[in-house]
């Protein structure tokens, strides 16, 4: 795209205002803390030549307390070696699928996705239990008992499993978070 990190052009600016959920002000803001993260000889190539590691993006405030941070940076990295790097266009599809604008449709599909820990396009129980795990936190205070789990393993997949195959689809999770007003104001990242 020939533009260099230190800057970003006009027509580029457009473009990716086009393709996101994000305004001109997000984009710019989001290239800032983006290249906050860039090391100073990378400051000068051609920023769609550039990968920062999940460990530096894991380091921003918005996703170092997200219990799914990991999760979330595999998820939006297209580095073809599931490391979790991301480019800058990574980088803004991430913000732009956690902005207030997003549509639900795009939510529910990259929420999905997170925790589909799998990458099979269900969710099964193994996918559930990690998923349970990331939000009650895996220390001996916070951690379900074995009878717990698979009770709440059993709820979950009662209420969302439509097809009754013991895996939750896409569009069944769809379902589920439509009867759920506030998803959308939840699944979001503000930088």
């Amino acid at each position: 795209m020939g533009t260099t990190a230190s800057q970003l052009g006009k027509d580029l600016l457009s473009e990716y205002q086009e393709l996101t959920f994000l305004t001109k002000q997000e984009i710019l803001l989001a290239h800032k803390r983006y290249t906050e993260l860039l090391l100073k000889e990378d400051l000068a190539k051609d920023l769609s030549s550039i990968r920062v590691p999940m460990a530096k993006i894991l380091t921003l405030p918005e996703l170092k307390s997200n219990p799914f941070r990991q999760r979330i940076c595999r998820v939006f990295s297209t580095s073809g070696l599931n490391d979790g790097s991301l480019s800058f266009e990574d980088f803004l599809d991430l913000l732009s699928a956690f902005s207030d604008s997003a549509t639900m449709e795009i939510k529910s599909h990259y929420a999905f996705r997170i925790f589909d820990f799998d990458d099979d396009g269900t969710l099964d129980s193994s996918d559930l239990r990690n998923l349970v795990n990331c939000l009650t936190g895996e220390t001996n205070d916070t951690r379900l008992t074995n009878e717990e789990m698979r009770q709440l393993i059993k709820n979950i997949l009662e209420e969302s499993d439509i097809d009754k195959d013991g895996t939750v689809n896409l569009s069944e999770f769809q379902h589920v978070i439509s009867r759920s007003p506030d998803f959308v104001s939840s699944f979001k990242i503000v930088l």
